[in-house]
């Protein structure tokens, strides 16, 4: 495996890391807002960086390509989208 390779579990076991600043292993609470804040899913941030988010969830619902982000620690919520998903975990660029 090569430097800019790292293995990310079952469903991609080998991915290229094309993130131009690397993510740090956290573990915050998080939730996703979408519906003009209606809908609501709780889930845990696992790795963040000023520029996205890997946050794993119980059960990924039906949820749109553009959210809004809230993580604990933050006063802030933010809008990201989703760049890639698997069964319980999601992957978002803040907009």
């Amino acid at each position: 495996m090569s430097d800019t390779e790292k293995p990310t579990g079952p469903e991609n076991p080998v991915h290229t890391e094309r993130r131009e600043h690397a993510r740090e292993d956290v573990e915050r609470r998080a939730r996703l807002f979408w519906n003009n804040g209606s809908c609501m899913l709780p889930g845990v941030v696992l790795d963040l960086n000023e520029d996205g988010a890997r946050i794993r969830f119980g059960d990924i619902c039906a949820i749109p390509d553009e959210v809004y982000v809230e993580i604990e620690g933050s006063d802030r919520v933010r809008p990201a989208v989703i760049r890639w998903r698997s069964l319980t975990e999601i992957g978002v660029a803040f907009d």
